[in-house]
């Protein structure tokens, strides 16, 4: 009893690694790009279709992985994924220009992308009842450490080895995570047997995806009214359309649209994608201000990071013990009014702000994440049948990462509009209007106008932050609306192949 109670945690050892090691690349590139961009010999907007390509491949194949594993044995798929993982990252380390460096990302992403779904499937046929919630909680942690251990771990390698070897390394690490997949997962699968996938359904939802994802990472770029945007728009909504008409009819559909007259799948899903909308979409600029303002290198603003990670270690085993004695919806709550009272915590970020302005209101957002975290996915996994965990995970797992890139467009937006607004504020109500007309010399007048950009960058800044943690607050009263059975939260059932 013993061993197998030991090897349930070699199990989430396992899948931690794979998507620390996942989520690790995917944040360590955005060092590279710099070098890349010098020995390629491209541009900076040209560099940036390596991110988006991966993006993008990385949504479109999350719900194909997720329905391929619950049909097929997660064991297989999350071993299959793994694989091309490693493989996608040699050939990337091995890039000889662009285009190839594309096309070794995407396969990268393609790979990356079984990851989420099939391991948190396993980790909920694993794991039962309250160790469930505790360790799906150790789990989500990891990407919180894998985002802040990317720059920490980055600059060392580029610096020591070059750029190739953030690659290159993800070939000993993946095989020894390889070789504990094989060890220690279990194949389990659902008791139906798939007969027909739906391809189809596949291919009209990563047209939907790839169009949405596209708008939403060059939207701001493009001009959101622009005719790229407007064809990204189009496209978005009729092959949504179309994928709805497709799941409706087709006997096995990738994605059972019935999860979204599911209370408890919905209003959780929803709780999830306002709150990490909120999150990433100000989080990322953080580091953006720290280098602009504080005069932080990038390594630096990493250490910032720091206790981040620690937050989220601390915090997510806390809500799984929860699990049992407090209501859900209490927990979640109070996780995301915590997450949004460290956000707030910003508005008072200047030029004179130390490391101190940024590394506790970071830690408090993080511990309220973390706490709530084990209980956000533990009730997904309730919230369905055990045939369909991993479905219903791919479908948690895209509302998480379209809200990220729904909150970077969007308070990348706000940032732009927000500064110019509070610009022409200033400039209204300063003397300006004096400056320009001669009773002061030209330099006077640019460090005045210097000045006031200053202040309506900062202000804009502020802005920011106070319409995340909004947003953030509002996510937290969804919580309320989550209601489910104690029962379920004990009650499995699952075909498990020894």
């Amino acid at each position: 009893m013993e061993e197998k109670s030991n090897l349930r945690w070699w199990v989430l050892a396992t899948v931690m690694m794979g998507t620390f090691l996942g989520r690790l690349d995917q944040t360590i590139v955005n060092l590279a790009l710099p070098k890349i961009i010098n020995d390629f010999s491209i541009t900076v907007s040209a560099a940036g279709w390596i991110a988006t390509a991966y993006i993008l491949a990385n949504a479109v194949f999350v719900p194909i992985w997720g329905k391929l594993g619950d049909t097929k044995g997660r064991k297989k798929v999350y071993i299959l994924g793994f694989g091309i993982f490693i493989i996608g990252s040699v050939l990337a380390g091995l890039s000889w220009n662009l285009a190839s460096m594309i096309v070794f990302r995407i396969i990268q992403a393609v790979a990356s992308s079984a990851d989420y779904p099939t391991a948190m499937a396993i980790l909920a046929v694993t794991f039962t009842g309250k160790e469930r919630a505790q360790a799906l909680g150790i789990w989500s942690a990891s990407f919180a450490v894998a985002s802040v251990f990317g720059p920490l771990i980055g600059g060392p390698l580029i610096d020591t080895f070059g750029w190739r070897s953030v690659f290159l390394v993800n070939l000993p690490v993946g095989l020894i995570g390889l070789g504990m997949a094989l060890t220690f997962v279990k194949e389990s699968v659902q008791e139906r047997v798939s007969h027909a996938f739906d391809w189809w359904g596949a291919i009209v939802l990563g047209s939907s995806l790839s169009a949405l994802v596209l708008v939403l990472d060059q939207g701001l770029s493009w001009g959101w009214t622009s005719m790229n945007s407007i064809l990204c728009y189009i496209a978005t909504i009729g092959f949504g359309i179309l994928f709805v008409y497709i799941e409706k009819h087709h006997p096995e559909p990738i994605v059972d649209l019935k999860f979204f007259s599911n209370s408890l799948f919905m209003n959780t899903t929803i709780n999830n994608f306002i709150v990490f909308m909120g999150m990433m979409g100000s989080i990322f600029l953080i580091p953006i201000f720290a280098q602009t303002f504080l005069g932080l290198t990038a390594t630096q603003s990493g250490y910032l990071f720091i206790p981040l990670a620690f937050a989220f270690m601390l915090a997510s085993p806390i809500g799984g013990r929860l699990i049992g004695k407090v209501k859900p919806s209490y927990v979640i709550a109070a996780s995301t009014f915590v997450a949004a009272a460290g956000l707030y915590l910003f508005i008072g970020l200047d030029p004179r702000s130390g490391p101190q302005a940024i590394i506790w209101p970071l830690f408090i957002m993080a511990f309220g994440m973390g706490f709530g975290m084990a209980q956000r996915t533990n009730l997904i996994a309730v919230a369905v049948p055990s045939s369909e965990i991993g479905v219903a995970s791919s479908v948690l797992a895209l509302a998480r990462n379209i809200a990220g890139a729904f909150g970077i467009a969007i308070f990348g937006t706000i940032l732009n509009n927000s500064t110019n607004s509070h610009l022409l504020t200033i400039a209204k109500n300063s003397f300006s209007s004096s400056l320009s007309s001669g009773l002061v010399n030209a330099h006077e007048f640019a460090t005045a106008v210097g000045l006031m950009e200053l202040k309506a960058q900062i202000d804009a800044y502020s802005t920011v932050f106070v319409t995340a943690a909004t947003v953030i607050l509002i996510g937290g009263f969804f919580a309320f609306f989550i209601k489910v059975d104690r029962s379920k939260l004990t009650h499995e059932h699952e075909v498990v192949v020894e």
